[in-house]
């Protein structure tokens, strides 16, 4: 079974798709860390994030990189956002997404285009999202929880940039699948949000049994 979540920044998508993982026993990627690694590449390299092909070069990152903490901070994930607009990025990325994903146990992928692009034939699909205002209180709780002082308003001024520059891109956008399942985890605790998931996803495989 081939589980693909999406949905926007900070809307509970990737806490989400780690515990449907773990419920149905299946391996999890999260596509977006390979964006952010690029995006880190691309940082520590000195590259542009707007030239296509310094983007595309800092895809040839090692594995090793995808443990490394710096990949979870605002400015690494601002670098991905930018790095992944380029089709020659995603392109290089696409198969390694779509190996996971034809695993023979199958998978859990969480990210902005897999139910539309690189798992448009997955079982169940599930577009995660919340306000703009809640994910930036989420991200702040996330810098506090850290030390770190966060500007909500800020934040919340940042994701609604993100969000632009990724639905508004011109190779695979981020779009709720026209079969995907809407999941809007603004007013539900993590417990209920999870609860929900698996609950739509259940649903959708009896569905196609």
């Amino acid at each position: 079974m081939i589980i693909a979540v999406d949905g926007p920044a900070a809307s509970g998508k990737g806490t989400i798709a780690r515990a449907l993982a773990a419920h149905y026993g299946l391996p999890h990627l999260d596509t977006g860390l390979l964006y952010r690694a690029v995006g880190l590449s691309l940082k520590r390299s000195g590259g542009d994030p707007t030239s296509e092909a310094d983007a595309a070069a800092a895809t040839a990152f090692s594995d090793s990189l995808l443990a490394d903490p710096e990949l979870r901070t605002e400015a690494t994930g601002a670098l991905a956002s930018r790095a992944s607009a380029h089709p020659a990025v995603r392109a290089a990325l696409m198969d390694r997404q779509r190996a996971f994903a034809h695993q023979p146990s199958g998978a859990v992928l969480d990210g902005r285009d897999i139910g539309t692009v690189i798992a448009p034939e997955a079982h169940a699909k599930l577009y995660v999202t919340a306000s703009a205002r809640v994910r930036a209180e989420r991200r702040a709780a996330e810098m506090a929880a850290r030390s770190l002082i966060a500007d909500l308003d800020a934040m919340e001024a940042e994701i609604r940039a993100r969000d632009a520059r990724d639905m508004g891109r011109s190779t695979a956008p981020l779009a709720q699948a026209d079969d995907a399942d809407l999941l809007d985890t603004s007013e539900l605790s993590i417990d209920a949000a999870i609860q929900r998931a698996i609950a739509l996803v259940d649903a959708r495989v009896q569905r196609h049994q």
